[in-house]
């Protein structure tokens, strides 16, 4: 054989023996997260993509770790399914730093394991440049037991900080005149908005053209503060409906500002077109009051405004589905 072959041939056999080595990694990693952490095989096959298990040990210490700490093994695999690259970490120094601080917060260890399923990345973002700072800027507004409460309905101002949107937007309040309780209400229940780019002061200028008093305006913020972060076009369209052809008075949208957030086309434009027919055929007071029309869920508002009526208006279930229009009834 030509010696200059020889390079070639080695090439190709030691290709060969890498691709072998590495289908025989994925293919270990693949059982171990069907078989030891509970994935399917479509949801395996796309983890390993992330991990890769060179044998069982780490990953061995990663589970039992989890387990001793209470996680049940649906959680853990909601855990590993969507972080598959927990089970390379060292438990001792990536997890257990976290999960002693998030245990610290006055919640129970089931709302902590419960949260961490549901967010598991939680235990990946670093302790010191991410998480505690936020931890911090918290307490300096609200108490151990309400940074407990946000961490619970929205752990994700641990990963996002309080930087980049939070801080600027809590600023924006104070300066509009919000006070200081009503902020620290809004920080701790209404979390992601502040974690969104405000539209505080171009809402302000759209809802005064409409006649709102500036009253008007912190009072609908304090009662949904998620109507501030629509768009100019959305809460035109709100508006010009609610306004122009309901007929409500913008005081009145000012006392029940959920209307301006609710989806129009799946939930403000049917409504308004059953109460419009409703209106025009005299079958209820003119005088209804807009919660009346915005508060009941899907199920009581077609028993009060649509099932009821149906004898005397047979189109009304099409009008609420779009199919009929008004002028056709």
């Amino acid at each position: 054989m030509d010696s200059s072959s020889e390079p070639v041939t080695s090439q190709l056999l030691c290709r060969h023996i890498t691709s072998e080595i590495s289908e025989n990694q994925h293919n270990f990693t693949v059982t171990y997260l069907i078989n030891t952490c509970g994935l399917s095989p479509e949801g395996a096959i796309l983890a390993s993509k992330w991990v890769e298990l060179q044998s069982s040990e780490r990953a061995d210490s990663v589970l039992e770790f989890l387990r001793n700490y209470g996680a049940s093994q649906t959680q853990i695999s909601k855990l590993i399914r969507s972080r598959p690259t927990l089970l390379s970490t060292n438990p001792e120094k990536t997890l257990l730093p976290k999960l002693e601080f998030f245990s610290s917060l006055e919640i129970s260890n089931a709302d902590l394991l419960k949260t961490l399923a549901f967010n598991p990345h939680l235990l990946l973002v670093s302790l010191r440049n991410r998480i505690l700072p936020t931890y911090n800027f918290l307490r300096s507004m609200l108490s151990e037991k309400n940074v407990g409460v946000l961490f619970k309905l929205n752990s994700g101002i641990f990963l996002q900080g309080h930087c980049k949107h939070v801080v600027p937007n809590i600023g924006l309040l104070r300066e509009s005149g919000m006070p200081q309780p009503c902020i620290s209400f809004l920080l701790t229940r209404g979390t992601r908005v502040l974690m969104n780019k405000l539209v505080l002061n171009r809402s302000r200028e759209v809802l005064k053209t409409w006649g709102w008093s500036e009253d008007d305006f912190l009072s609908a913020f304090r009662k949904n503060p998620w109507c501030m972060i629509i768009s100019e076009k959305k809460l035109m369209q709100a508006m010009d409906l609610l306004v122009n052809k309901m007929g409500w008075s913008s005081g009145m949208i000012a006392k029940y500002p959920v209307a301006l957030g609710l989806s129009l086309e799946r939930r403000l434009i049917p409504r308004c077109s059953v109460v419009k027919v409703l209106l025009l055929k005299g079958l209820i007071n003119e005088n209804l009051n807009l919660g009346s029309l915005v508060k009941p869920a899907e199920k009581q508002f077609l028993e009060i405004f649509v099932n009821r009526y149906l004898g005397e208006v047979p189109e009304l279930l099409s009008v609420y589905q779009g199919k009929v229009d008004i002028q056709d009834v």
